[in-house]
C-alpha cells in the first residue's frame, strides 16, 4: 500500500526501501532496541518490582509496554510504512510517567514512582528520536531534504 502522499510519485517503491535502510541505520536500531527492552521491561515491571496491591497500575504497566514494544519492533522492521505512528511511543512514555499517580487507587510507593518515571523517560527520549526520523521522512517526502539521523546537518 503506498501512502497518500507517494501515491502520485513513480518511484515510491525505491523511496520507501531509501527510508527503511535509513531506519536500518546504526542509530535507528539503537533507539529501536532501546525502545523495544524499555518497552518489554515495562511489561514485566511489576513482577520484577513488586507492585503488590498495584492492580490496575500493573496491568497499564503490561498493556503499555507490550504496545511500545510492538510499536518499536515496527518501526525497527518496516520504518517506510510505520513512520506515522512513531508519534504514539513518546505519548506511551508521558504517560507511563504519570500513570502511577493517575491509576493508582491507594498512594504510589517509591519504587512504583522510580520504576515509571525512569522507565516513561527512557520511553519518551527514545520515542522522540523516532519522532525526529519522521519528522526527516516527512520532509523528503513533501519535497525538503532531510537530515541524515545522526549527524546534524548531513546529506544522504
Amino acid at each position: 500500500m503506498v501512502r497518500p502522499g507517494l501515491a502520485h510519485r513513480p518511484d515510491a517503491t525505491e523511496l520507501r526501501q531509501a527510508y527503511d535502510r535509513a531506519g536500518s541505520t546504526v542509530p535507528a536500531q539503537i533507539m529501536d532496541g532501546v525502545t523495544f527492552l524499555a518497552g518489554i521491561y515495562l511489561a514485566i515491571s511489576p513482577w520484577i518490582v513488586g507492585f503488590s496491591g498495584f492492580g490496575g497500575l500493573a496491568i497499564n504497566n503490561l498493556i503499555v509496554g507490550l504496545t511500545v514494544a510492538a510499536l518499536a519492533m515496527c518501526c525497527a522492521s518496516a520504518f517506510g510504512r510505520t513512520y506515522g505512528v512513531s508519534w504514539v511511543v513518546p505519548v506511551l512514555g508521558v504517560w507511563t510517567i504519570i500513570a502511577p499517580w493517575v491509576i493508582s487507587g491507594r498512594p504510589a510507593t517509591t519504587a512504583t514512582i522510580w520504576d515509571n518515571v525512569v522507565t516513561g523517560a527512557i520511553i519518551f527520549l527514545f520515542g522522540l528520536g523516532a519522532l525526529a526520523f519522521a519528522a526527516n521522512y516527512r520532509q523528503h517526502e513533501q519535497g525538503g531534504t532531510p537530515r541524515e539521523a545522526g549527524t546534524p546537518g548531513g546529506q544522504w
